[in-house]
């Protein structure tokens, strides 16, 4: 693992070996430097897990990446996915509230309506009305940062933040929307609402952009045998390109040579590099740069984490008789245990064709600042994934099989002030030649935001700042309103 006397090219490490690591490991092999990616668990892929139930490949991490980004469908198909990326089967879906499956709302941004009849049939007639009084308020002021929750409320009312915006962010960062950071969360959503007074019509504004673009095709696309499979093939992708990918080496300690460059000692193991990319949780990455920069360590140590558990469930198709569409999403607000239900079967037509006799679901639970649902055994999770099924659908068989997939610490938080933060780590990190972060704790938590993030950290070691900047003005986001986890 050490450099050799002949090998000139510039070095880099790569901590981490997430979707992250592996695009910055991709981006500077074809920039002409040789790689060393060390991570610290057994495998490779971070949140992207591929795997098996009753014989049926299935995602049990992440299973969609946005496509209206190029980066995540970009580099799958550099690393010869093309032909394997798929549209869902089917985009409708439902929210379980007040004791029913209703469709989800069409036309909002977030859970943020344009209009108040967007929400008919979630809200109540005295929510949908105090929506209708946003367009008399005068301004509400966002500040250099609001909470989502925060601003929705003050504007549409807590109706439309507890039964629509809360379970939406929820299943994209497992958090708080009174907690949230507008800026950092929807950034093009707190771009509009600067501009506007009422917020309804900031969120036309944004549809009425998004229609001049005329976007067109899948909002989200999956990969046939799974999300989980893009990382495999990435790291197949820089082996052959010569890039060396260690796991179980976890990283100890990064510091400053006298002579330029970094020393990484991993175990026994020390290695010489030209330049480092930290791409790990914020956790790690604090305590890696904690001797040469305490200012950033110190930020980054404050970044919180959510944890989750998908619980996937297998059974027989005679024994299943589910409503249509790609799943359903829980407002808190409603009390129920889980948070969201994905109909893989359905909603992915490859896991549909693995097995026709069988159907696949999965749930998901766990938000921020909950630990009690999270203790509980698989077995017990299991149960109350099946009890809220039942009472959401009807479902009542027995499965065939059930997997329960924590993902302890899963989710870093994006509070009020996020963005700020995140510039400041960045600006440290700056003072530090050779030296750059990328990942989920930094732009956005979602596939392509992870890639864009690998891509701006490579280009700053390259000298060019821009790309992180740009990043930090404005973070890779998704606006969608479909149902997953």
């Amino acid at each position: 693992m050490s450099a050799t006397g002949t090998d000139t090219r510039r070095h880099v490490v790569v901590v981490g070996a997430g979707i992250a690591g592996l695009a910055a490991a991709h981006r500077l092999l074809e920039r002409g430097a040789r790689v060393t990616v060390l991570e610290a668990s057994d495998r490779v892929g971070g949140k992207l897990l591929p795997g098996e139930i009753a014989g049926v490949r299935v995602d049990l991490g992440a299973e969609s990446m946005l496509a209206r980004r190029p980066e995540a469908v970009g580099l799958a198909r550099e690393v010869g996915l093309g032909d394997r990326l798929t549209p869902p089967a089917t985009a409708t879906a439902s929210i379980w509230t007040r004791g029913a499956l209703r469709p989800m709302p069409k036309g909002h941004v977030m859970g943020v309506p344009g209009t108040a009849a967007a929400l008919s049939g979630v809200l109540s007639d005295e929510g949908l009305a105090r929506i209708e009084r946003d367009a008399g308020l005068p301004r509400t002021e966002t500040g250099e940062d609001v909470a989502v929750g925060e601003y929705v409320a003050a504007r549409l009312g807590r109706e439309v933040v507890d039964r629509l915006v809360e379970p939406l962010l929820g299943g994209v960062y497992a958090g708080d929307a009174y907690r949230i950071s507008m800026r950092s969360a929807v950034p093009q959503l707190f771009e509009a609402a600067r501009g506007h007074t009422s917020l309804t019509e900031a969120v036309r504004s944004l549809q009425a952009k998004a229609a001049e673009s005329g976007q067109s095709g899948p909002v989200f696309m999956g990969v046939e045998g799974g999300v989980g499979s893009l990382p495999l093939a990435v790291a197949d992708s820089v082996r052959a390109r010569g890039g060396e990918i260690h796991t179980r080496v976890p990283v100890d300690e990064l510091r400053r040579e006298a002579a330029g460059g970094w020393r990484v000692r991993a175990g026994e193991r020390l290695l010489h590099a030209d330049a480092v990319v930290v791409a790990a949780p914020a956790p790690v990455a604090a305590r890696l740069l904690a001797p040469e920069s305490p200012a950033a360590a110190a930020d980054l140590a404050a970044v919180e984490y959510a944890s989750m558990a998908l619980i996937t469930l297998a059974y027989r198709r005679a024994d299943t008789a589910l409503p249509a569409g790609s799943g359903f999403l829980v407002p808190p607000v409603d009390g129920r245990t889980v948070k969201a239900s994905t109909f893989a079967s359905q909603k992915w037509g490859w896991i549909a064709d693995e097995d026709p006799d069988v159907v696949v679901l999965r749930t998901s639970v766990g938000r921020y600042g909950e630990t009690e649902i999270l203790g509980r055994t698989d077995a017990e999770l299991a149960d109350v994934s099946r009890h809220d099924l039942r009472a959401a659908t009807g479902l009542d068989a027995t499965p065939l099989e059930t997997r329960v997939t924590r993902w302890t610490d899963g989710l870093p938080q994006y509070p009020v002030g996020h963005h700020a933060r995140v510039a400041r780590i960045r600006e440290h990190i700056a003072k530090l030649p050779g030296l750059a972060v990328c990942g989920a704790p930094y732009d956005g938590v979602g596939i392509p935001a992870c890639i864009a993030s690998a891509y701006a950290a490579v280009d700053q070691l390259d000298g060019d700042p821009d790309a992180a900047r740009e990043l930090t003005a404005h973070p890779v986001q998704s606006l969608h309103g479909g149902a997953g986890e």
